[in-house]
């Protein structure tokens, strides 16, 4: 992460440039459509569209029609992580919400889901803000 200090001795996030998001968006173009064909065939669920974009409020998300968005931030993150996000999304093209029913599939293929959820909640604290 690229940071730098205030004249107060305080750090400050610099802002992705358009170029670091851009590079983020293309590395992610050829990560998450393999990744989501990958865990698709393991979890059982197909896919509508895959849209790569730099969201300032989510990972990621399902929409009815079983179209798939994830923020290019993921690039960012370590590989569980990502693939915690992925596996997310494609389960609620099984259960769409965040219902008992939904955790119990995300657990059968992510079984620290709960631990990894965290993390990201606290990488997204640094990440997500830098976007402009």
């Amino acid at each position: 992460m690229i940071e730098y200090e205030s004249g107060k001795g305080e750090k400050e996030l610099k802002t992705y440039t358009r170029d670091q998001i851009n590079f983020l968006i293309d590395e992610a173009m050829e990560y998450i459509p393999k990744t989501v064909e990958k865990y698709a065939k393991i979890i059982g669920v197909d896919y509508g569209r895959i849209t790569i974009r730099a969201q300032k409020t989510r990972w990621g998300s399902c929409s009815a029609k079983r179209n798939l968005n994830f923020n290019c931030l993921l690039m960012l993150l370590r590989e569980e992580l990502r693939d915690y996000v992925i596996i997310h999304e494609l389960c609620h093209i099984k259960e769409m919400n965040h219902s008992p029913a939904f955790w119990q599939e995300v657990e059968k293929y992510c079984p620290d889901h709960k631990s990894l959820r965290k993390e990201l909640r606290e990488d997204a604290k640094e990440l997500i803000p830098r976007l402009p």
